[in-house]
């Protein structure tokens, strides 16, 4: 079988010889399309390949559809909106996501994030102190459960709401569980989001649910950028002068939130999973899943059944 490796923003050189190993080691051939800059480049690279690792790319119809021989396509990475999912799955390929991989670099940089932000974005000023905070998790999967596990090391109080995680498992975890997201905004000094961008989730994170937040609040934003409500938010932070913004996702309205001076920061490009550790992990992850998927079937991480 022919994989394909096509990141547009290539793995580090351990990740890259993690994969060769894997798949070779497999039996199959490996194919790297490295810092493409014309879309034709990936769409002659798919041509002929059975499978495929694709980091950020765009794996759309077109892609698709150049893809004759495509069986399956892994992202390494949890979210997976960067392929076109439903067309994939009537061309009966399977899409399938590496989750847990990355958890733990968007875990600590979501505290990097908050830190920066309660110490007034090091402005000189004081600021405040996370020991004894409420913190809020909106989504406990994998992302989230590193999230609660740092914060009780800076003894924040940590609350969490996921519709799709039962209660116990969430206090299991030493973690107090709300019912609604709601309860969470209302009552936690800090909310942090783990959720996709899904048809329910976009620009779900509105004016009305962000303006439940006590005085001070902070939202940090390391899911996706889909999720926020922008004209919303930058006209509750126009309202609210207490509330601030943090994420590494840059919004579309990054020049317009850009005037809330103190109170608002984006990363430059997405920072989440970018960590030699996350690289390496979700990169040789990807390929154990395409060969157990060419030496057994194994679906365990499909994403469009």
């Amino acid at each position: 079988m022919k994989v394909l490796v096509a990141t547009e923003k290539p793995f580090a050189a351990a990740a890259v010889n993690g994969i060769k190993a894997e798949v070779e080691g497999a039996g199959h051939q490996l194919v790297l399309l490295e810092k493409y800059t014309e879309k034709q480049q990936l769409l002659d690279a798919v041509a002929d390949v059975e499978a495929m690792i694709v980091r950020s790319d765009k794996v759309t119809a077109e892609v698709l559809d150049a893809a004759k021989a495509l069986k399956i396509v892994v992202r390494a990475g949890a979210g997976f909106d960067n392929v076109d999912i439903a067309y994939a799955k009537e061309k009966n390929v399977v899409v399938e996501n590496t989750p847990g991989q990355n958890s733990n670099a968007v875990a600590e940089l979501v505290f990097g994030l908050l830190v920066y932000a309660v110490r007034n974005f090091y402005n000189g000023k004081s600021g405040s102190e996370l020991l004894g905070k409420k913190l809020g998790i909106l989504a406990f999967g994998n992302v989230g459960r590193n999230v609660a596990r740092i914060a009780k090391g800076f003894g924040m109080d940590v609350y969490a709401y996921d519709a799709f995680c039962p209660k116990d498992v969430i206090e299991a975890a030493g973690v107090k569980a709300v019912d609604s997201q709601d309860a969470l905004f209302e009552n936690c000094d800090v909310v942090s989001l783990h959720i996709p961008a899904t048809p329910e989730t976009k620009q779900s994170i509105n004016a009305a649910l962000v303006g439940k937040m006590k005085k001070g609040g902070i939202l940090v934003n390391t899911a996706r950028k889909e999720v926020i409500n922008e004209p919303e938010l930058l006209k509750l932070l126009e309202e609210r002068t207490d509330l601030k913004y943090v994420s590494d996702i840059m919004p579309d309205a990054h020049e317009e939130f850009c005037k809330f001076e103190g109170r608002y920061f984006a990363t430059p490009k997405k920072m989440g999973a970018q960590t030699a550790e996350a690289n390496i992990n979700a990169g040789i992850a990807a390929a154990k899943q395409i060969n157990a998927f060419f030496a057994d079937g194994c679906t365990k991480f499909q994403v469009n059944k």
